[in-house]
């Protein structure tokens, strides 16, 4: 039997905000423009690193003239140990820059102008957007959101970008923000990549994957 994908996200929605009615953002931060930097920090790293590293990073630098006026080699020291650390400090040193050359030193609230900044994709402008401004610009899509949203059978597409297109069609705009918070919570604690807990899943009774 086919499946009805559009009531498939609305059980997916129904049963995981019940699930995870405290789901957030995994970045810490207090400001859109900590929540920007943690985020270009987070590629291909894990959250709590992160979270580990700006919690120095934010009492040394306050803001984006303190990024710009720091110098690239001590920045790369500051966060080596999120990986990739040469292209994460100068990324985050060149969005620094355009934020107090060309918006007055705020992060932009909208996508147009942060897909400017260096280092800001789609994901990365959704999760700035979505989480600090409360503007639901799309959906984020992360490896676990990836995953799970193949799983479930919302979408047989593998780039992110057509995932993000497929997942706007079936979830209503208003739940765009936490629905990745859902499956990304959701993906941490069960439905991981390599055994998920089919057995002890919310979802199971709805997953096209069990029993196959």
């Amino acid at each position: 039997m086919k499946l009805n994908r559009e009531q498939q996200a609305k059980d997916v929605i129904r049963l995981l905000r019940k699930e995870y009615p405290d789901a957030h953002c995994a970045l810490n931060h207090t400001n859109a423009f900590e929540l920007l930097v943690a985020t270009i920090l987070s590629a291909q790293c894990t959250d709590e690193r992160v979270n580990i590293v700006t919690a120095d990073l934010f009492r040394k630098y306050k803001g984006p003239k303190d990024f710009v006026d720091v110098l690239q080699e001590d920045l790369e020291q500051d966060v080596r140990s999120t990986g990739f650390f040469r292209n994460k400090a100068k990324n985050i040193k060149a969005a620094s820059q355009r934020i107090v050359d060309e918006y007055g030193g705020k992060v932009p609230e909208n996508m147009e102008d942060l897909l400017t900044l260096g280092g800001v994709a789609r994901k990365t402008a959704n999760v700035v957007l979505g989480n600090a401004f409360g503007i639901a610009s799309g959906v984020v899509v992360d490896t676990h959101v990836k995953r799970l949203s193949n799983r479930l059978g919302l979408t047989k597409q593998s780039d992110p970008v057509k995932i993000e297109k497929d997942l706007e069609k079936l979830v209503p705009k208003k739940d765009w923000v936490m629905f990745s918070h859902w499956l990304i919570y959701h993906g941490r604690r069960v439905c991981n990549a390599r055994k998920p807990d089919c057995e002890n899943c919310v979802l199971n009774k709805i997953c096209p994957r069990v029993g196959v």
